[in-house]
């Protein structure tokens, strides 16, 4: 990605701390991740792998599409 911010945006922090109030260590500690990892994801620093998209949906009670969101107008 050459350092630039990745085009794919989530709803992460919003649904965990909502519906779950689970919080990033937990979290981390569900999907097999960093907390620093879920930080740069919530952060939309870092568009997590297909698999932990999956997991992170999982474990939130989501679908993928209900998490990220991708802007292809921004892809070009």
């Amino acid at each position: 990605m050459g350092g630039k911010k990745t085009q794919i945006t989530n709803h992460i922090r919003r649904i965990r701390l909502a519906r779950t109030n689970m919080t990033q260590v937990e979290l981390a500690k569900r999907v097999g991740a960093t907390r620093q990892t879920i930080i740069a994801i919530e952060a939309n620093k870092y568009a997590p792998s297909l698999e932990l998209a999956f997991r992170l949906a999982h474990t939130l009670g989501e679908t993928v599409d209900d998490l990220f969101d991708f802007d292809p107008q921004s892809w070009s």
